[in-house]
């Protein structure tokens, strides 16, 4: 009877424990949601501005400056560490991913392939590192549209004027070949907890 008790008990405590973990996560998607998402538009924005009265070119400085530079101000207003992420890499100091990134990307692209809308993948978890310091991850798909295609599109559709450039700025850039549809790599937030 005893062992009996203990085990519901024990049971119970998880089942409850499991319950309080969901309502967390999904707590704090919301408010990273909620608090990251807002840069997305502000740079597509700023991308869009750049091609329509500069040129292709000129969205190399907003990718490569302007969105970075947001994203910095997103970190140092919250603390948290928010970067963009992609399995092809443009600027592979900063855009690699890492281990958990790389597995969220990588069955973002399954799901899209088996018809899932890109834009309405996410991921959040709360996760424990190594040292026993729990943190929230957060991914969200950034899928490939119509500004992207300008830079990001297939090699042979970019200008020589703007392959020189990326070569220059990006003399490792693997971040071409890209199709509307596709996802481009994702806006990374973690969270320490």
């Amino acid at each position: 009877m005893k062992k009996s008790t203990a085990l519901i008990l024990a049971l119970s405590l998880t089942s409850a424990t499991q319950v309080v973990h969901a309502q967390d996560t999904a707590a704090l998607m919301s408010e990273t949601r909620k608090t990251a998402l807002p840069i997305l538009p502000k740079v597509v924005q700023a991308m869009q501005t750049a091609v329509q009265e500069q040129g292709p070119v000129a969205a190399i400085a907003v990718c490569k400056e302007k969105a970075p530079q947001l994203l910095r101000e997103m970190q140092q207003h919250t603390g948290w560490a928010i970067h963009r992420v992609s399995l092809k890499t443009r600027n592979a100091t900063t855009g690699t991913p890492d281990a958990w990134e790389a597995r969220q990307l990588a069955e973002f692209n399954i799901l899209v392939a088996n018809g899932a809308q890109p834009q309405e993948l996410e991921v959040g978890e709360i996760v424990v590192a190594s040292g026993g310091q729990r943190s929230f991850r957060y991914m969200k798909a950034l899928p490939v549209v119509e500004v992207c295609q300008t830079c990001h599109g297939p090699a042979d559709s970019l200008s020589p004027e703007l392959k020189a450039a990326l070569a220059k700025d990006y003399p490792h850039d693997q971040a071409t070949g890209y199709v509307a549809g596709e996802i481009r790599g994702a806006l990374s937030v973690t969270r320490p907890l």
